[in-house]
Order: C-alpha cells, then sequence, then structure tokens
C-alpha cells in the first residue's frame, strides 16, 4: 500500500513539474492578436488596444472551481491598479452565455469580461488549463503565465504587477 502511494505521489508531482514548464512556454514571445465582445454590453474589444499598458489576461469558465477563488482577487487588481495603466481582462471559456452570465450575477466582476466561446483567443494562447492567466508587459510581450489559482501565490503576483508597471515600454 505505501508503494502505491509512493507511486501515486510522485507521478502527481511529475506531472506538476511538467505543468509548472509548461507554464513558461509562452513568456517572452508577443502577445496574439485576441478580439472579443464584452459581456454584456457587447462592446467589442482587441488585446492590442492596451499596448503601453500592463495587461492581466484571464481564461475561466462558470464550472472552474478555482475561478469563483480567483474573481475577488482581479476585482482587487483593478481596483489597486486601475489608474497605473494596469487593465484586468476576463475571458469567459462558457459554450453557453447563460451559464456565463448566471456566473457574474452570482460572482461580481469589477474588470472587462469578454466572451470566448468561439474558443479563438483560447487557442493563440495555448491555454491548457483553467483558470490560466497571462501577464503582457507594455510592449504586448507575454511576461509570466499562471496556470490554475491558489491565494498563498497572490502577493507574489502583486509584485510582479509592481515590478512591470515601474518598467518603461521597450526597457526590458
Amino acid at each position: 500500500m505505501n508503494q502505491r502511494i509512493t507511486i501515486l505521489l510522485s507521478t502527481l508531482f511529475f506531472f506538476l513539474s511538467i505543468q509548472t514548464s509548461i507554464a513558461t512556454e509562452t513568456t517572452g514571445r508577443v502577445a496574439p492578436a485576441c478580439e472579443g465582445s464584452s459581456i454584456p454590453d457587447a462592446k467589442n474589444y482587441n488585446l492590442q488596444q492596451f499596448k503601453g499598458k500592463v495587461v492581466y489576461v484571464d481564461f475561466w469558465a462558470s464550472w472552474c472551481a478555482p475561478c469563483v477563488q480567483s474573481f475577488p482577487f482581479m476585482n482587487s487588481l483593478e481596483h489597486e491598479f486601475k489608474d497605473k495603466d494596469f487593465k484586468v481582462l476576463a475571458v469567459n471559456m462558457d459554450e453557453s452565455a447563460v451559464d456565463a452570465q448566471n456566473f457574474l450575477k452570482e460572482h461580481s466582476a469589477k474588470f472587462t469580461v469578454l466572451n470566448g466561446s468561439d474558443q479563438r483567443c483560447a487557442k493563440a494562447f495555448d491555454v491548457k488549463a483553467m483558470p490560466s492567466s497571462y501577464l503582457i508587459d507594455r510592449n504586448g510581450v507575454i511576461r509570466h503565465e499562471h496556470l490554475g489559482f491558489r491565494a498563498g501565490e497572490t502577493g507574489q503576483l502583486q509584485q510582479f504587477i509592481k515590478q512591470l508597471l515601474s518598467e518603461s515600454p521597450a526597457s526590458h
């Protein structure tokens, strides 16, 4: 029995290490052109329109338990950094607009939420987990990718955002 647990834990740590290495594959490349309409007002947004700002892009779905936990964090990011050339864009991956709308009724979003049901943005970012978040610098380069959401890692992420906000365009 102990051998089975050891094998199971070893396998789990192996996949977690792969996930961590996957999480760094996209960093350093220019963020893909991503566009969508906002929920609920259907305004059109394009990621390129935020060049010159630091952007936190988060892919989420209503069925994702960690996504529920991430919403208060994203609300606090938007509030804390809104006057500092920072933007939170959350891309909903639900196939059903009703599922997304019901989620948003329960969990308020004080940031822009885009409809991503057509999967184009997710494919362009090569999203591998729910939620997946990407920090994009003022030059439009992905500087950090994070899979999942763990409340214990939010302080480190806020520090990284502050670092990116302190950089001038084309300085990294």
